[in-house]
Parts: C-alpha cells; sequence; structure tokens
C-alpha cells in the first residue's frame, strides 16, 4: 500500500511539474508577444498607445499565469502535502486566492482605461470586474478573521 501511494504521490508531481512547466512557458510567450507588438507598434507607426493598452493586458495576465504557475511548483511539486499543517495550507489558499485577486484587479484597470479612451459605455464591465476584485479581498479578510482563532 505504501508503495502505492509512492508511485501515486510520484506520478501526481510530475504532472503538476508538467502543468507548471507549461503555464510558465505560456505566460513568457504571452508577455513576449506583448513586447513585440509594441516593436512592431513603433517601427510601422501604427497605433501605439493602443499596442501599448493591449500589451499592458497580455503582460498582466502573463504576469497571473506564471504567478500560477510557480505556486503549482512550490506547493504541489516541491513541499510535501503530507507535512502541511492546517494553518500551511490556509496561508497556501490566501496566498493562491491573493494572485488571483491582484491580477483580476490588474485587468480591471486595464479594461478600464481601455473601454475610457474608446467607448464610454463600456466602463460598467470593467467596473463589475473590479468590484469582483474587491469581494475577493474582502472575502480573504473575512476567511482570515474566522480562521484566525483556529492558530492559536
Amino acid at each position: 500500500m505504501n508503495k502505492t501511494k509512492n508511485i501515486s504521490d510520484w506520478i501526481g508531481r510530475a504532472v503538476y511539474g508538467l502543468i507548471s512547466l507549461s503555464l510558465g512557458v505560456i505566460s513568457l510567450t504571452m508577455m513576449g508577444v506583448a513586447l513585440w507588438d509594441i516593436w512592431v507598434s513603433v517601427h510601422e507607426k501604427t497605433l501605439f498607445v493602443t499596442a501599448l493598452l493591449n500589451a499592458i493586458g497580455l503582460i498582466v495576465i502573463g504576469m497571473a499565469v506564471f504567478d500560477v504557475s510557480k505556486f503549482l511548483l512550490e506547493e504541489e511539486v516541491f513541499s510535501s502535502s503530507v507535512t502541511k499543517s492546517p494553518a500551511k495550507q490556509r496561508g497556501t489558499l490566501l496566498k493562491f486566492l491573493a494572485i488571483i485577486a491582484i491580477a483580476v484587479s490588474l485587468e480591471a484597470l486595464v479594461f478600464i482605461f481601455d473601454a475610457g479612451t474608446k467607448d464610454m459605455t463600456m466602463l460598467i464591465y470593467p467596473t463589475f470586474l473590479l468590484i469582483a476584485a474587491i469581494l475577493v479581498v474582502v472575502g480573504l479578510g473575512v476567511y482570515q478573521k474566522l480562521t484566525r482563532d483556529d492558530d492559536k
């Protein structure tokens, strides 16, 4: 039974490692495409501000994906899930949700700037995205407050 557990653990770590590597490559590619689009925009004298806004969106998403990739690598591949205390597991959950909240907030800001320069009626969607990011942060705060007594 113990040998089966070790094989299962090794397969799980290998799969998470492959997923993490794939996400890392995808995120770096997104950032590279963003920089390439800026380069092309400068040399072809096209809409530079539009290229910058698009690049910001790609880089923010790429950063969030890279953060998730790093998180998976650290938490699922390199650390042992057997030795995690409930406090460490809560910390891991908080770290992951904080990454998501930051990425959603940054993306909402990019969408707000983009909608503000194009069509003011489109501001409602990024505003709701920003409200959702705020609710995630508030939810994290409530979760921390409710689970704080467990650490004592």
